[in-house]
């Protein structure tokens, strides 16, 4: 009979290299990061608002202080990631998802409540360092599910993920004006801390090794035999962010170049970042189903190709519908990546490493999310809008030939059973299919 103790972990076999409960774990997990990531994305189109409802006046200082405070919470998140990864491979990862959950409740309800600017910035600073559900919830998925189905899950997660994207700023937009920018943000923990019961009750995961087996395995980067998959995948997903929001600081001008009234300048340009995540949602799932038949490398090479492709068209637009459509499309391509990259790293570490591992691709996707925009927003301005577009497809075209030359030349050596040997060394398992380096 499968025991299960206070904390949810269960004692029983593993079916198909997962937890029993991989399936409702997974829905669980999609569902809090759907809830997180809407918390951090709900300001974004009242910041400015709320920035002058604190007591800035000044127009300049309004923007600056918008940016510092939305960009905080990333910073943050992008520095403890591999920390709060490394916690999860010794503690357990439920632990962490219910501390990030909790944590996230609280905080994004108390900026509800704020008095000043000062504490607005420190409490999206504080949201990025108690959070890290969704990047938890990578990390639980991806070592609970079968493998066979390891990379589907991922890309269900990753919808789940990118719908929190699409839909926090649209919440943003509709929810001030019914019941106040203060009750939003109480609202949005209100809901985070339903995922937080839900964490907390509803997840059960496989039981953890002793500490005394954890403590004879070496700990951090150094018990990884082989970094070149890891390596990889860090500059993949960085390349992934990078192009979602590299045309961010110009996408408004851009579009007012297409659209000629000016009232349905900001509709279309709302439409063009929805249209890219609408793709990833719809098609993450799809990829990673076709990852677990194929092999995630052969679909991340392709997936960065395929954007790389849908770039150029982009800068030679000359309707507001066209760069919806492109944007659509490139979203569709890009929503392969994540689950793909998430799913190598699990094969591609031991066990119990797997939680830091991906703790560092998720702070390599915020580099991506920060240095994106920063870059293209002085591309634009100094080299004009359409460089941004070629650059950025010039970029993913060499993380495509990079990636797939990794690919070849690791199997070429006959080194697709490195994974099978890290994976036999914690968990004595069999090696994997050498279908993972197609």
């Amino acid at each position: 009979m499968t025991k299960v103790d206070a904390d949810g972990a269960t004692d029983a076999p593993a079916t198909g290299g997962g937890s029993e409960h991989w399936l409702g774990n997974l829905l669980v997990c999609t569902f809090g990061s759907f809830t997180t990531i809407v918390g951090m994305t709900l300001l974004l189109p009242f910041l400015p608002l709320y920035v002058a409802e604190l007591g800035v006046t000044d127009e300049a200082a309004i923007v600056q202080w918008s940016g510092v405070a939305f960009g905080a919470t990333f910073l943050s998140a992008a520095l403890v990631a591999p920390l709060w990864g490394r916690l999860a491979d010794r503690y357990g990862r439920k632990p962490m998802l219910i501390r990030a959950s909790l944590g996230m409740a609280i905080a994004i309800s108390l900026i509800g409540v704020v008095g000043d600017v000062y504490q607005l910035v420190g409490l999206r600073l504080l949201t990025g360092l108690l959070g890290g559900y969704a990047s938890g919830s990578y990390v639980l998925v991806a070592t609970q599910s079968p493998k066979a189905r390891s990379a589907w899950a991922l890309g269900t997660l990753s919808s789940g993920i990118m719908a929190g994207n699409l839909a926090g700023p649209l919440l943003g937009g509709f929810l001030p004006p019914l019941i106040g920018i203060r009750a939003t943000f109480l609202a949005s923990g209100g809901i985070i801390f339903v995922a937080f019961l839900a964490t907390a009750f509803l997840i059960r995961e496989r039981r953890r090794p002793g500490r005394a087996a954890a403590a004879t395995v070496r700990g951090g980067l150094a018990a990884i035999p082989d970094k070149g998959p890891l390596i990889t995948m860090l500059i993949t997903g960085m390349l992934l962010m990078f192009a979602t929001m590299s045309i961010e600081p110009i996408i408004t001008v851009y579009v007012a170049q297409l659209v000629d009234d000016p009232a349905r300048v900001t509709v279309t340009a709302g439409f063009v970042m929805a249209g890219a995540a609408l793709g990833s949602i719809l098609s993450a799932p799809r990829l990673g189903k076709l990852a677990d038949r194929v092999g995630p490398w052969t679909v991340i090479v392709g997936c960065l190709a395929a954007c790389a492709l849908l770039l150029i068209p982009q800068a030679f637009v000359t309707e507001g519908w066209q760069l919806v459509l492109l944007r659509f499309l490139m979203g569709a391509a890009l929503g392969g990546l994540l689950p793909c990259v998430a799913s190598v790293i699990r094969h591609s570490v031991p066990e119990h490493t797997v939680g830091m591992a991906l703790g560092y691709s998720t702070s390599s996707q915020y580099v991506g999310q920060v240095a994106g925009p920063l870059v293209g927003g002085y591309v634009g301005g100094h080299f004009g809008m359409r460089a941004v577009f070629f650059g950025t497809c010039l970029l993913m075209a060499a993380g495509a030939a990079f990636t797939g030359a990794v690919a070849r030349s690791r199997r070429g050596r006959g080194e697709g059973a490195a994974e099978g040997l890290v994976e036999g060394a914690a968990e004595g398992a069999s090696p994997p299919s050498r279908r993972l380096w197609r």
